[in-house]
């Protein structure tokens, strides 16, 4: 069957990123025509010329980025921050995917809370450009740091998020600064819907990983310190937090679907909803790599975020039929094979 979207008109903010140029990946591979916005601020344009050469694309630059020269494919730099700039962009779209934010690792949220926060405007004005340039739809991703910290402050614990316990009891606990703003920013999209009609989907993401993900991250990170035989090895946190860790190309898969099959406006979880520690992620690195510390150092000063996180998932299944296909090992196995491959250089910004 032809894919939902051959031959449609798609706009990918954020589409430098990591996420974003697999999305950008799989939509050229599905037959659309796609445009990436970014202001390359965690972007890069390797990624996008990656993906252009992975899909046997050259390309040229213009006045505004670079395009391909089969004409179907764009970049260029736009801060999204800037709603005249957006409607520009989004002209003659018939979809939005936004992912554009301000946003890091653990670390980064932790430490940059001002700077997180410039994801509320961002949102606001990717969304009410959406609406003004007339786009048929527009997909956002959002985070399980929409979730309230009291469902997240056990260690072992077995009870996976649902959607509607962003609002529980009708109260938001968001996680810091960025899960406010991603919450915000759905109920930006929510209110668009109910006010002007605007089709719409979200989908939240929880800890994503993957090849071309940079050491801002946390299982990318912890692969380094393996490859390079830190002893001692070194863990943020206790190491007895958990986290329902997500294959990239899930991740993508899910997105697609919510996009195609949910116009309502209303959020899906993207998880796997299977947990494992941080001490259980990284044996599992040491034994895909046959190599194991003589010491473990836990750094309790670093931040180590909620102590659980896992995401139920039978909303999504129910409404698109996805489900993910790569468990823990399996995308750990595709991560390090990549890893050892490419050798990606490290990006020191964990702090």
């Amino acid at each position: 069957m032809q894919s939902f979207y051959h031959d449609k008109k798609v706009f990918v903010t954020g589409g430098a990123g990591f996420i974003g140029s697999h999305l950008i990946s799989e939509l050229i591979q599905q037959g659309a025509s796609t445009k990436i916005g970014d202001n390359l601020f965690s972007g890069s344009l390797k990624n996008v010329f990656r993906v252009w050469k992975e899909n046997g694309l050259d390309y040229k630059k213009t006045a505004t980025g670079y395009k391909t020269t089969d004409g179907k494919h764009s970049f260029l730099y736009l801060n999204c921050e800037e709603l005249k700039e957006n409607i520009k962009a989004f002209k003659n779209s018939e979809i939005v995917f936004h992912l554009a934010a301000n946003f890091g690792g653990r670390g980064y949220i932790d430490t940059h809370p001002g700077d997180c926060c410039e994801c509320f405007s961002i949102n606001q004005n990717v969304i009410k450009a959406a609406h003004l340039a007339g786009v048929d739809r527009i997909q956002i991703a959002s985070s399980a740091c929409v979730y309230p910290s009291d469902l997240q402050k056990e260690y072992n614990s077995q009870y996976l998020l649902k959607e509607e316990d962003a609002f529980k009891n009708e109260w938001g606990n968001a996680d810091k600064e960025y899960g406010w703003a991603k919450l915000m920013g759905e109920m930006m999209l929510k209110g668009y819907h109910n006010q002007y009609g605007l089709k719409g989907s979200i989908t939240r993401y929880v800890t994503a990983y993957g090849p071309w993900e940079n050491d801002t991250h946390a299982i990318m990170m912890l692969i380094r310190r393996a490859v390079d035989k830190n002893d001692p090895y070194l863990i943020w946190g206790s190491g007895k937090q958990d986290r329902d860790f997500t294959y990239v190309d899930d991740i993508v898969s899910g997105t697609l679907a919510a996009c195609e099959h949910i116009t309502t406006a209303d959020p899906i979880n993207l998880g796997t909803s299977v947990r494992y520690t941080m001490i259980e992620s990284v044996n599992l690195i040491f034994d895909i790599l046959g190599w194991k510390p003589k010491k473990l150092i836990f750094d309790k000063t670093k931040p180590e975020g909620v102590k659980t996180r896992a995401l139920d998932i039978s909303k999504a299944k129910k409404l698109t039929g996805w489900e993910p296909k790569n468990d823990f090992k399996t995308g750990l196995e595709k991560t390090i094979a990549w890893f050892l491959k490419n050798k990606p250089k490290t990006v020191e910004t964990i702090v």
